[in-house]
């Protein structure tokens, strides 16, 4: 989900320099104690124990965002049934899906209501969720309730942050507004098997410039460092037996500094390793071979786009090979329209793009490209 962060190119001593931190900084731990991280050990225990996940980002077709997912007026359990159904068919066992703080604040009970019947219906699909309960990317200013039509032919159009700007902007209502929501999922899931892990917060200090939230680059990267440690020690503090992730979004190799403060944060403090990657498989090579210094389980939480390079044919055999975990963004063509490419923000277009952007499906269950379909049903051993 980062169609516009500054690329920059990867040269060796920024990858010796990468390795050295991640040898030095991730030597396996031996504190397995309540509320500590995860060790090496403990990690690598329970990831043997879960096989290896492959699936998608999941939003129904019939949502364009996080409200319209979960608020009352707009749940569609049937839709939700349908679609993981067509994801087991192809062997997907995992979905990442998105959460809102507001749709706590504003009703809690009914809310976590909601996503106990939502993980029922994917466990009967033999699917495990990550939760993602904030969001750093897209409109920065959320509003609960009825959400505007998405604008047609454009990405992700309606999608939503959370928390609303405002509050990113002034850790001092952290405490009183986040926390609470926080800990609140967190202490009433933390015990189920059917959630595989949290996923805390998605691309901190992504700059969206779709929206005008007047805030600095600089500035929004270390207000979201302060944001992101508060997640992980609130979340420390419930000590779920699912593992804790944050998953590093910038190429490596992308920023100035080789290991920016973020990334730095997120993988000394996760559990388990998760990043994202929409580059073409040599730079996801790149990454998984850094990665893989920290000793610690792998997964790719967001990937595939076809238009950029990163395809199903090219990617997901790597990460299976590797046992790196392969969450693709997007499984139906609907209302969130990620057929579209980034592009399509600042690029006209009158009809469906060639090839896709995102997605498995069309809103009919039939796979967009059959072979695509083939190719995950051997990879998943669904097709065995």
């Amino acid at each position: 989900m980062y169609p516009f962060s500054e690329k920059r190119s990867l040269s060796v001593i920024s990858l010796v320099s990468l390795t050295i931190f991640m040898l030095c900084a991730y030597a396996p731990a031996v504190d397995d104690t309540a509320s500590a991280r995860w060790s090496v050990k403990k990690a690598n225990a329970w990831y043997a124990e879960q096989g290896w996940r492959a699936g998608a980002n999941f939003l129904p077709s019939t949502a364009s965002n996080q409200f319209e997912m979960w608020q009352a007026e707009t749940w569609d359990p049937a839709t939700i049934d349908r679609e993981l159904g067509w994801a087991a068919g192809i062997g997907f066992n995992t979905m990442r899906v998105y959460l809102h703080d507001m749709l706590w604040t504003a009703d809690a009970a009914g809310f976590e209501k909601r996503m106990d019947e939502y993980l029922a219906i994917a466990d009967k699909h033999g699917i495990k969720t990550i939760f993602v309960p904030f969001d750093c990317v897209w409109d920065p200013y959320p509003k609960p309730g009825p959400q505007k039509e998405p604008v047609p032919h454009v990405h992700n159009s309606r999608w939503v942050q959370s928390p609303h700007v405002d509050v990113q902007k002034n850790p001092a209502r952290y405490e009183a507004q986040l926390k609470p929501y926080l800990t609140g999922i967190l202490t009433r899931f933390k015990d189920d098997p059917r959630i595989l892990a949290w996923d805390l917060l998605n691309e901190p200090g992504n700059a969206v410039p779709q929206y005008e939230d007047h805030w600095d680059n600089k500035e929004r990267e270390d207000t979201h460092l302060i944001l992101l440690n508060r997640l992980f020690d609130w979340a420390r503090e419930v000590n779920p037996s699912q593992p804790l992730t944050a998953g590093v979004w910038i190429e490596v190799g992308e920023r100035t500094n080789p290991v920016h403060s973020l990334d730095k944060v997120m993988l000394e403090r996760s559990d388990i390793i998760t990043f994202h990657t929409y580059s073409p498989l040599p730079k996801a090579k790149i990454a998984v071979e850094w990665l893989k210094n920290s000793g610690r389980p792998i997964i790719c939480t967001e990937y595939m786009s076809r238009g950029s390079g990163s395809t199903f044919e090219t990617v997901m055999p790597y990460f299976k090979e590797q046992n790196v975990g392969a969450i693709n963004w997007g499984l139906v063509n609907g209302r969130s329209q990620t057929i579209y490419p980034w592009d399509s923000w600042n690029k006209q277009y009158t009809a469906e793009p060639e090839p896709w952007f995102h997605d498995v499906f069309r809103k009919d269950g039939t796979p967009y490209r059959e072979a695509e379909a083939k190719l995950i049903r051997e990879l998943t051993g669904k097709g065995q």
